[in-house]
C-alpha cells in the first residue's frame, strides 16, 4: 500500500525530527561527561572514618570517595540518556501529530484543485463542466499560481468548445436555406412536361443526395443540441419510445424503463439504435432485437443484431463521427452521425453507452440511463 504525499510529508517531518533528536542529545550526552569528572582529588582525609558496622577490611577514605565520583557520573549520564530519550519519544510523537495536521493544511488547495478537476473529468461530456472554477484565495505562492492557471486553461477550453458548437450550429442553420432552394428548383424542373427522362434521372440523383445533405445537417444539428445542458427535463419511458419506432419484424421484448431527461433527445437516441441495427442486418436470415428494462437504479436499453463480424479493436470507433466498420468515410446511406448522437444523447443524462461484438457477427448496444425516482 502506497503512502499518500500527507503521509510521507508526515514521515519527513517526524523522521527529521527524531534524527536532529538523537543528534542533539548525543552531543548533550558528550558535552556532559566531558564536564562531569570521572575522579576527585581527595586532600586532608585524615579525620574521616567510614561505617564500623561493616565487616572486613574497610576501604580507603580516598578509594572510596574515587568509588562514588565514578558512580554518581555514571548515574548521571545513564539518567541523561534515559530520561532524554523517553522525552525526545514523547516529543516526537507531539511532532509527528503535528506534522500530520500541518500537511494536511498544507495540501487542502491541491485538495480542492483534484476535487474540482475530478469533477470536470466525470462530466457526462467532454465539454461538460468547464465553466466551474477553482478560484484558489490566499497568498500568491506556488500552489496557488497552480490554480490560477488551472483556471486560465479551462476558461480557454471553455470558449473552444462553446465556440466550436456554435459554429456547428450556425453552418448547420446556413446550409439549410441553399439546400431548400436546390430542392425546391429540382422539383419544379422534374414537374416540366418538356423535362428528358436524362433531366428526370439527374434531378431524381441531385434530390437524393440532397436529402443525404439535409440528414447530414439535421445529424449535425442534434449532435450540437445534445452536447449543451438538459433544458428539459419529463418523465420518459424507454419502452414506450421503443414500441413506436419498432417495426413489426423487429423481436421487442419492452419492460417499463423508466428515467428523466429531454423527450425529443431521448426518441431520436433510440430510433438512431434501431434504424442502426436494421440498416446493418443481414439481408435474408437476420434478426433485430429490442429489450428496456430497469435493473439497478438504470433504466437499460438493449439493441441487437446480426450482421458482418465486427473487430473488438474497431468498436470504439463506431461511435465516432463520420466512421463505419473498415471506412475512414461513411459510403452508405447514412450519414455517419447515428451512434455520435446515441453516446453524446446518452452523456447528456448521466448515462453510458457500450457495445459489444457478437462472436457469429453483428452488436449488442446496451445504453444506460439513470432510472427515474418511482412517483410517491
Amino acid at each position: 500500500m502506497r503512502l499518500t504525499v500527507r503521509g510521507r510529508l508526515t514521515l519527513v517531518y517526524g523522521g527529521l525530527f527524531l534524527a536532529f533528536g538523537m543528534v542533539m542529545l548525543g552531543v548533550t550526552y558528550v558535552l556532559v561527561s566531558q564536564q562531569v569528572p570521572g575522579k576527585a582529588v581527595v586532600r586532608g582525609a585524615t579525620g574521616i572514618t567510614l561505617d564500623s558496622g561493616v565487616a572486613g577490611p574497610q576501604p580507603a577514605p580516598e578509594v572510596f570517595f574515587q568509588q562514588v565520583v565514578r558512580d554518581t557520573r555514571e548515574d548521571a549520564l545513564s539518567a541523561l540518556l534515559t530520561q532524554g530519550g523517553i522525552a525526545l519519544l514523547v516529543v516526537g510523537a507531539v511532532a509527528i501529530a503535528l506534522g500530520w495536521l500541518v500537511a494536511g493544511r498544507m495540501l487542502q488547495p491541491l485538495h480542492q484543485i483534484t476535487e474540482t478537476a475530478r469533477r470536470i473529468a466525470e462530466a457526462p461530456a467532454a465539454d461538460r463542466g468547464l465553466h466551474e472554477r477553482i478560484a484558489l484565495t490566499g497568498p500568491d505562492d506556488e500552489i496557488k499560481q497552480l490554480a490560477d492557471t488551472f483556471d486560465l486553461m479551462l476558461t480557454r477550453l471553455d470558449r473552444s468548445f462553446d465556440g466550436q458548437r456554435r459554429f456547428i450550429a450556425n453552418a448547420s442553420h446556413e446550409l439549410r436555406t441553399p439546400l431548400t432552394l436546390n430542392r425546391t428548383l429540382l422539383e419544379v424542373a422534374l414537374q416540366q412536361e418538356s423535362a428528358s427522362a436524362e433531366v428526370r434521372q439527374l434531378g431524381t440523383t441531385l434530390l437524393a443526395i440532397n436529402d443525404r445533405h439535409g440528414r447530414l445537417i439535421d445529424g449535425l444539428l442534434m449532435l450540437a443540441r445534445s452536447e449543451r445542458e438538459l433544458t428539459e427535463r419529463s418523465y420518459v419511458d424507454l419502452a414506450d419510445i421503443a414500441s413506436h419506432v419498432s417495426t413489426d419484424d423487429i423481436k421487442a421484448e419492452l419492460g417499463e424503463a423508466a428515467t428523466v431527461g429531454d423527450p425529443v433527445l431521448l426518441e431520436r437516441l433510440v430510433q438512431n439504435l434501431v434504424e442502426n441495427g436494421v440498416r446493418h442486418n443481414l439481408p435474408d436470415g437476420g434478426w433485430v432485437r429490442v429489450v428496456t428494462y430497469a435493473r439497478n437504479g438504470l433504466a437499460t436499453l438493449e439493441v441487437s443484431n446480426t450482421g458482418p463480424i465486427v473487430p473488438r479493436y474497431e468498436v470504439e470507433t463506431l461511435f465516432e463521427p463520420f466512421r463505419r466498420l473498415g471506412n475512414d468515410r461513411l459510403a452508405g446511406p447514412g450519414v455517419g452521425l447515428g451512434l455520435s448522437i446515441v453516446r453524446a444523447v446518452a452523456r447528456a443524462h448521466g448515462g453510458e453507452v457500450h457495445a459489444v461484438p457478437r462472436d457469429e457477427g453483428g452488436l449488442v448496444v446496451t445504453v444506460a440511463l439513470p432510472a427515474a425516482q418511482p412517483w410517491p
